[in-house]
């Protein structure tokens, strides 16, 4: 089903994996899941630079040979109710020639290992509630919706673009 691939940390300052992450960034993008839009140039150009200049980022690469075929982001941040490390997991994609053969899973179960090397006490991400095959695959996982008390309800993300 699945032929071999290997996931590997991305050095932000390396220009061949920089290229690769943007790469797979600008196909998620583009996808309805990802916002249907393309990236802006100025994303494209400094997006390694900017990230490189953040100590709790993080990104892995599912890699098939020398071909880049999956990509999640990071971010360590603190529970402020466990006072211990979690980690956010910001973006996700996997090339669409390449879905459906466990490399999302691999990068996720890649980025649980490294949270618990950190000594994180969970792992959070966002996702848009009808992508119902990375709901699926996210509930496999053991991902639940948050929630504190079931009488008050789920949290919900939102956002303020400045």
């Amino acid at each position: 089903m699945n032929e071999s691939f290997e996931i590997r940390r991305v050095d932000y300052h390396s220009k061949t994996e920089g290229e690769a992450l943007i790469h797979l960034l600008k196909l998620y993008a583009l996808d309805p899941m990802g916002g249907g839009e393309a990236l802006p140039p100025w994303t494209c150009e400094n997006l390694c630079t900017q990230l490189a200049k953040y100590p709790f980022a993080s990104s892995f690469m599912a890699w098939q040979a020398q071909e880049p075929i999956g990509l999640v982001n990071c971010f360590e941040t603190l529970s402020t109710f466990k006072a211990l490390p979690l980690i956010n997991i910001h973006d996700l994609v996997v090339h669409p020639l390449h879905r459906g053969r466990g490399v999302a899973q691999a990068l996720i179960q890649q980025v649980q290992c490294f949270a618990v090397q950190r000594g994180c006490c969970k792992l959070t991400l966002e996702v848009l509630s009808l992508n119902s095959k990375a709901m699926g695959l996210y509930r496999h996982l053991g991902f639940v919706p948050y929630e504190l008390d079931r009488d008050h309800g789920q949290a919900v993300f939102l956002q303020k673009w400045l």
